[in-house]
C-alpha cells in the first residue's frame, strides 16, 4: 500500500515541478514588455509637454513684445 502511495505523489510532485517551470518560462519576457511600455508612456508624455512648453514660450513671447511695444509708444 504504501509503495503505491509514495508513487503517487512522487507523480503528482513531478507533475507539478513541471507545470511551475512552464508557468516560469511562459513569463519570462514579462519585464521586458512591462519595461517598454514605461518608455514609450514617458516618451508621448515628453512629447505632450514639450508641445505645450513650445505653445506657452511662443504665447509669452507674443504677449512680452506686445507689452514692450506699448511701453515704447
Amino acid at each position: 500500500m504504501y509503495p503505491a502511495l509514495l508513487t503517487l505523489a512522487l507523480s503528482l510532485h513531478v507533475r507539478a515541478s513541471g507545470a511551475l517551470q512552464r508557468l516560469h518560462r511562459s513569463e519570462r519576457g514579462e519585464g521586458v514588455i512591462s519595461a517598454a511600455i514605461a518608455v514609450l508612456v514617458m516618451a508621448f508624455l515628453g512629447v505632450a509637454m514639450w508641445i505645450a512648453f513650445k505653445g506657452l514660450f511662443a504665447s509669452t513671447t507674443e504677449k512680452t513684445g506686445n507689452q514692450v511695444s506699448q511701453i515704447g509708444n
